[in-house]
């Protein structure tokens, strides 16, 4: 009897081992077979797809966008004034919020546009003020909302407003605006019309919130080339202009101040002999001079070697100088000298300019 009944158990336990594999088997087949017939299935993986696609974009959105911002006021020379009028007009409703809480006219604009000629400071001006303020940063990426997929570019503008709203206070800042947000007309195409619609509209929610913290600021050198419902949302303007005598003498101050110079600079004569020169102009002068210091050191070190090369049997007494060398003057005056040609060729400086140094 004991026997029976433990060969009838092992025979059961078989016997739904069997059942459990026969039945994976055809939910499998029947799965295959009905995936193979459904003529939706590859529309479904290529939409899990571009999900999964989507979703990777809005995370690479999240970390691009979410990074330290170190430039503060201190890193602009030349602007005093447009500083103050950013100060009074966007940072101050922000940080003392609950003094101007009874009053709808002096809430902080929702939309900033900095224009003005190239190389002026534009981006530069945005990061501090976000700095400033204890705003988070988003530099959009204009090409991250386009996309080969009909509607998915409204979606991913409406994620980086979901976002921004999530991050604020915060502004959202988009450099070159005029690209992305120019006059519409009747021959632009539909997907780019209705990415234009949906993220004007969404900024349209950020406005007529009155709680929500959140700055669309722009920055362009071409103004006129904005259409004019973006202006209107834009209504705090400020114009960058390109540097006067003193603001260049500030700003060769400033990005010569931590690096080792010599005794014989004299900014105000460099700086009378900039004229028509950006911000990026006078950066891009003071590092070719920077370059010129240790161009001559690697000069130095070649002549070393052969010499120790012509000089094997023979001591030297001849001493060199590992460190490098501070800026001087002559090299400023080398690296404008080329800066004026380079200028010149492409057509941004006027041959009869003087920017030579007396």
């Amino acid at each position: 009897m004991v026997e029976g009944s433990a060969f009838t158990r092992n025979d059961v336990f078989q016997m739904a081992i069997r059942v459990a594999f026969v039945s994976a088997v055809t939910y499998f087949s029947i799965k295959w077979l009905v995936n193979q017939i459904d003529p939706t299935s590859k529309s479904r993986k290529k939409a899990e797809e571009r999900a999964r696609e989507q979703l990777r974009k809005i995370v690479g959105l999240k970390c691009f966008f979410l990074f330290v911002n170190n430039v503060n006021w201190k890193d602009i020379a030349g602007l005093d004034h447009l500083i103050n009028e950013l100060r009074e007009t966007v940072i101050l409703p922000i940080q003392k919020r609950e003094l101007f809480a009874d009053s709808r006219l002096t809430q902080p604009p929702k939309g900033v546009l900095l224009h003005g000629p190239p190389g002026c400071g534009k981006t530069l001006i945005a990061k501090a003020t976000a700095k400033e303020a204890n705003m988070s940063f988003i530099n959009l990426d204009v090409s991250l909302l386009t996309d080969k997929w009909y509607g998915e570019t409204q979606k991913l503008a409406a994620a980086v407003f979901s976002l921004a709203v999530k991050l604020q206070p915060c502004i959202v800042f988009i450099d070159e605006i005029e690209s992305f947000l120019r006059t519409r007309t009747a021959h632009d195409h539909e997907a780019t019309a209705m990415m234009k619609t949906q993220f004007m509209s969404l900024w349209d929610g950020l406005i007529t919130d009155n709680t929500c913290n959140v700055i669309i600021m722009g920055a362009t050198n071409r103004p006129q080339d904005l259409d004019k419902a973006i202006q209107r949302r834009m209504p705090a303007t400020f114009h960058v202009p390109m540097p006067n005598l003193q603001q260049r003498e500030h700003i060769l101050q400033l990005i010569l101040k931590s690096e080792p110079t010599a005794d014989d600079i004299d900014y105000a004569r460099l700086a009378s002999s900039t004229d028509g020169f950006s911000g990026s102009d006078l950066h891009e002068l003071c590092r070719q001079a920077a370059v010129y210091r240790v161009r001559d050191l690697a000069r130095e070190e070649l002549q070393r070697e052969q010499s120790k090369t012509n000089n094997t049997n023979s001591d030297s007494d001849e001493e060199y100088c590992d460190a490098v060398r501070p800026i001087t003057m002559e090299d400023l005056r080398m690296s404008l000298s080329k800066l004026k040609e380079s200028k010149i060729q492409c057509g941004s400086l006027a041959p009869g300019m003087r920017i030579e140094l007396d």
